[in-house]
């Protein structure tokens, strides 16, 4: 089969299965696209003519640019796209012995609470355009919401009398969060104030921008960074990392790991286990700053 059908026909399968959101399938189609492009660069555009060493030579090609985390992600698309070929059409697997390394797990960066009002101070809730992006940020740091999440709430999802909002995530596994009182204030504006005077024609989705459209990602993610600027926040903060310091701040506050696992829609504590480390880390540099036994030289003369 002809390396270029056989792609189209994995990402298809994709999109027409359950669980799987928009942004895997696009990562994992230019992963696909990459591979597909070293091998043509080798003479290789028919499946049956991929080896094992073809595999291996394009994860070395990969090693002199990409980090261990997006090459281990390459290799998990392109295992993915070999099972699959395996499976519908009987093809040899060669990516049968590619692994994939767990790595070293690193700490999420998140922003301090302080860091979240300084961000948040940047606003001008008199405008409609800042109460707007302000609420956006609130949303997505507030409920702990990934960016798509908050981009794709829909009008049905948020009950403002009873405070809480119905999120379906990955794997269309259903979640309800409470809004915290500052955000639900908001969110309240925001809907009476500025969608009300922006809604050119009927729709569902919950935020929109002043021509009525709906909001994406990368609208969120540009408008974060110059909002950042603006605060003059030196970490690069992201919305993910806002839903990072949500979180964070939520198991500083007495969370339980468990509560924060559901509130995040992860399907494996393992994942929300992250942000014990984040705790730990503070409390060592809290005892290292404060314990005179924990200062370097300071019982030498």
């Amino acid at each position: 089969m002809k390396l270029e059908q056989a792609i189209r026909d994995y990402i298809i399968s994709l999109s027409t299965s359950k669980g799987m959101s928009d942004n895997t399938i696009s990562s994992y189609t230019r992963d696909l696209n990459k591979y597909k492009e070293f091998l043509k660069e080798d003479g290789v555009e028919d499946t049956n003519k991929i080896t094992e060493d073809h595999i291996f030579s394009f994860i070395e090609d990969l090693n002199k640019e990409y980090s261990t985390a997006s090459i281990n992600r390459i290799k998990t698309s392109i295992r993915s796209f070999h099972r699959f070929l395996n499976f519908k059409y009987d093809f040899k697997d060669p990516s049968l012995n590619i692994s994939v390394s767990k790595g070293e797990k690193r700490l999420p960066i998140y922003a301090t609470k302080k860091e979240i009002e300084q961000l948040m101070s940047v606003f001008n809730d008199e405008i409609p355009q800042d109460l707007f992006e302000h609420t956006i940020l609130e949303t997505i740091y507030g409920l702990g919401l990934r960016v798509s999440e908050c981009c794709n709430l829909k009008t049905n999802q948020v009950n403002l009398n009873d405070g809480f909002v119905k999120i379906l995530g990955k794997g269309n596994k259903e979640r309800v969060i409470p809004i915290p009182d500052t955000t639900k204030k908001y969110m309240q504006a925001y809907a009476s104030n500025v969608r009300n005077l922006w809604l050119k024609k009927s729709t569902n989705r919950f935020f929109i921008n002043h021509l009525g459209k709906p909001i994406y990602s990368e609208y969120v993610e540009k408008m974060l960074r110059e909002t950042n600027i603006k605060a003059d926040i030196r970490k690069h903060l992201t919305p993910h990392k806002l839903r990072h310091s949500y979180a964070t701040h939520l198991l500083e506050g007495g969370a339980d790991l468990r509560v924060i696992q559901e509130l995040l829609g992860h399907s494996d504590i393992s994942t929300t286990e992250i942000y014990t480390h984040v705790e730990s880390e503070r409390l060592k540099n809290t005892y290292l700053n404060a314990h005179p036994l924990a200062k370097e030289n300071k019982f030498k003369k």
